[in-house]
C-alpha cells in the first residue's frame, strides 16, 4: 500500500491551540483536544485519515 501524504493540521481551518498544557492541540471539527497532532489521533483511533481537513483561508 503506497504512503499517502500526511495531513498537516497546522494548515487546517479546524486546528487550534488550547490553553490546556496536557492537551495543547485541538480540532474544532471533531471537538477534542490532544497532546499529539489531531490528524494522528484520528488515524490511531479510526484507522482512516482525517476526512474533515479544510485548508485555511488565504490572507489575500
Amino acid at each position: 500500500m503506497p504512503n499517502k501524504p500526511r495531513i498537516d493540521c497546522m494548515k487546517c481551518r479546524h486546528f487550534y491551540v488550547t490553553w490546556d498544557p496536557r492537551n495543547p492541540k485541538g480540532c474544532k471539527a471533531f471537538g477534542f483536544k490532544t497532546s499529539q497532532m489531531p490528524s494522528l489521533a484520528v488515524f490511531s483511533s479510526s484507522g482512516k485519515p482525517c476526512l474533515n481537513f479544510e485548508p485555511k483561508a488565504s490572507k489575500d
